[in-house]
């Protein structure tokens, strides 16, 4: 165990909540727990990694969708946020994951572009697989135009 401080998990404090994900071929990703839990708030915590595989699975099928859909967009961005909940034991959840993607397209329908985000949650493999709703405020702007979605 290269978390010990020198007495193992003798007490809440004295391991390291620090830890490395590698893989071959691929930078290594730097984790961490919360640094409410004591933990570093320079490196990815769980939680964070869950919300951004939802914002970037989400983003992924839009981007297709809008590829097949002559729908040309040429940005994304998604400010997405989780809500955690921690319960009386100590353990929590997360209650609720927010997707606010802004895409921006050069050629192509606004509303369709817009209702795309509803079809690349459906087809989201990692949407999927969470028990708890995922909402999505997306923005869709066309040259210079800006239409939210209701």
């Amino acid at each position: 165990m290269d978390r010990d401080r020198g007495s193992g998990t003798e007490h809440y404090d004295a391991y390291d909540r620090a830890f490395a994900v590698p893989s071959e071929g691929k930078p290594t990703l730097l984790g961490s727990s919360d640094p409410g839990f004591r933990g570093d708030s320079s490196r990815w915590n769980p939680e964070e990694l869950l919300v951004v595989s939802l914002s970037s699975c989400h983003m992924l099928w839009y981007l297709h969708l809008c590829a097949v859909n002559q729908i040309r967009g040429v940005e994304y961005e998604d400010r997405a946020e989780g809500r955690m909940r921690e319960d009386p034991s100590g353990g929590g959840r997360l209650e609720e994951v927010r997707l606010r993607p802004r895409a921006v397209i050069a050629q192509g329908d606004a509303a369709r572009a817009r209702a795309l985000h509803d079809e690349a949650h459906r087809k989201c493999f990692i949407a999927a697989s969470v028990n708890f709703p995922i909402v999505h405020e997306p923005e869709v702007i066309v040259r210079g135009t800006v239409s939210d979605s209701p």
